[in-house]
């Protein structure tokens, strides 16, 4: 049978309100008494009710995470930088993968109110109208992580996508690159579909490059996605010679399907990604990728949230971190060529 707290203060002889003190950690109880308890405990292999604790203290140090894609190496890493600062901050977390399923999502966050967490990380900007008043009505601090919804009152943790693009298009364009593809993500997303995709076209267009629309694909940022893309840009009849994808692992399903092909990266086309994951290293060649901070922004993400819970000052708009190119192997130089 399951030991209770009257059983252990039993043992003990001592209140059941002595023993919910001595597990409180109040510290107006005599050393005999904590040391007695302790040892009923012990002796019980006695486990205290974490839920039953948290309603008497009306603090759960739960944190609800809504991630879009586990098996996507970008959120897996950013993930495992908020569970660092939540761990050291002795927050746990509630972590739900919706799989880019919003009703999922909907049920999630009530799951969230139920289970009284003290704050929530939302990592995707799908949101409908449902969602968008549930998170309006909740007394609960909200921020979102890596993305920007269009609901202006909630406090993002960005980079400039747009930017971030852009600078990754031109960077293949001083390389010497006339033609150069494009895999860009949900166009339903403001943030990772249509602001990337918009810093590459104005590069090209400010560049004098021709948009070759042939050339230009949309998936949904896992490799797979990336490998279809690429399947279809070298269906048509004159490939290009570089291809930008908007995530890590777009950018390893083109190359993957690029060796299919029976070409080489980057001989043949120069391959450009978007993040900065772990993947830039594993693959080979090695990955040139336009670098989002991601252990920063996990890292910053959860130290706004913290702020929000305490009750302390928090920035009134969103925080935008440096991108940064990393070049690698999978981009050659065409100019050297010449």
């Amino acid at each position: 049978m399951q030991v209770k707290i009257k059983d252990v203060a039993k043992l003990a002889g001592v209140s059941v309100t002595t023993v919910s003190r001595v597990l409180n950690g109040e510290k107006y109880v005599k050393d005999d008494l904590k040391e007695k308890v302790n040892r009923a405990i012990e002796e019980l292999g006695y486990a205290p009710s974490q839920i039953a604790r948290s309603l008497v203290r009306k603090k759960t140090n739960l944190i609800g995470v809504i991630v879009p894609d586990l098996t996507s190496s970008f959120y897996s890493t950013i993930l495992s930088s908020i569970e660092e600062v939540a761990s050291a901050n002795d927050f746990n977390l509630l972590v739900c993968n919706i799989s880019e399923d919003i009703d999922k999502e909907l049920k999630y966050l009530t799951v969230f109110q139920e289970m009284r967490v003290e704050g929530i990380i939302i990592m995707h900007e799908k949101i409908n109208e449902q969602i968008r008043t549930l998170i309006h009505k909740i007394k609960i601090p909200v921020i979102f992580s890596s993305v920007k919804p269009m609901d202006q009152k909630f406090i993002s943790v960005i980079v400039d996508d747009y930017q971030a693009a852009y600078d990754a298009t031109q960077y293949l364009i001083e390389l010497g690159h006339e033609s150069i593809g494009f895999i860009g993500g949900d166009m339903r997303d403001i943030t990772s579909g249509q602001n990337r995709y918009s810093g590459y076209r104005n590069a090209m267009s400010e560049s004098g490059k021709k948009l070759v629309y042939e050339h230009i694909r949309f998936g949904d940022y896992k490799v797979r996605s990336g490998y279809d893309q690429m399947h279809e840009i070298l269906s048509t009849k004159n490939p290009p010679t570089a291809v930008f994808a908007v995530s890590d692992d777009m950018a390893v399903g083109a190359m993957n399907c690029i060796r299919d092909h029976h070409l080489q990266v980057p001989g043949d086309i120069s391959v450009m990604g978007f993040d900065g994951s772990q993947l830039t290293e594993l693959v080979r060649p090695t990955l040139t990728s336009m670098e989002q901070p991601i252990h920063q922004m996990g890292k910053v993400t959860m130290d706004v949230l913290l702020k929000q819970i305490a009750g302390d000052m928090i920035p009134d708009e969103d925080i935008v971190l440096e991108h940064r190119l990393v070049a690698r192997e999978s981009c050659q130089n065409r100019k050297q060529d010449f």
